[in-house]
């Protein structure tokens, strides 16, 4: 499976660390969870994913709190979910996730940024055979954890992939199959730090460092709009 889900993982989470928009954007997340599963993060597993994400960012308490809440008031039932297409140069594709109460401003936005760096945007549904959603979830690697027998358990609720480094496991799986895992993960009492639907390229392409760093000024901008939730690429 080739590895090409949010363009240059660490990069755009530095960023975001440095952003005043993080947490309006996790509080969307969160919101747009408890409206569509309910308030209860017990009997909503969307919603107990998004809180999980918000607490790794440092969110306060009082914000998730109050993200929650929203989803019973009038300003949850604007926000809606929406996917912008475009394509960059050197061949890269950008499939671009937002969170909006403004389409027409939205929309807007993402067509600017791409023309501002030479990009075109695409007809929605153009990219849809190129990319695949996937459920990918990190869980902190303590000690004690049996890589081969983990998979070993995981794999009848849909594991198919794990991986591991310093700090972490990373397991990926269907969309379909998000449920069951993060169920199992939780049965297991496993620590998980983060999980979300990504899309991943089918055919991802290589870049040069430099034609990389173009790319990814493009990336920064299209995060720092305070609507972008995820931006995906087929960059390898």
């Amino acid at each position: 499976m080739g590895r090409a889900f949010e363009y240059r993982k660490a990069s755009k989470m530095k960023r975001w660390g440095a952003m005043s928009r993080l947490f309006p954007k996790l509080g969307k997340i969160i919101t747009m969870a408890a409206k569509d599963g309910g308030e209860d993060p017990d009997m909503n597993p969307k919603l107990r994913t998004a809180i999980i994400n918000a607490k790794a960012q440092n969110m306060p308490k009082d914000n998730i709190e109050a993200a929650i809440k929203r989803a019973s008031g009038k300003d949850a039932s604007t926000i809606s979910e929406v996917s912008y297409e475009g394509k960059a140069s050197h061949g890269v594709l950008l499939f671009i996730d937002c969170a909006t109460d403004n389409t027409t401003r939205t929309v807007a936005n993402i067509k600017y940024i791409l023309k501002k760096n030479k990009a075109e945007s695409l007809q929605n549904g153009s990219l849809d055979f190129m990319f695949t959603r996937k459920s990918v979830f990190v869980l902190a690697k303590t000690e004690g954890i049996d890589i081969e027998e983990l998979e070993l358990e995981l794999i009848d609720f849909g594991l198919e992939e794990i991986e591991e480094d310093d700090e972490s496991i990373t397991i990926y799986a269907s969309y379909e199959d998000f449920g069951n895992l993060s169920k199992e993960i939780e049965k297991q009492g496993l620590e998980l730090k983060k999980a979300e639907i990504q899309r991943v390229a089918n055919t991802p392409i290589p870049l040069t460092e430099e034609q990389m760093e173009e790319i990814d000024v493009i990336i920064e901008q299209l995060e720092e709009d305070e609507d972008v939730q995820a931006v995906y690429t087929n960059i390898d």
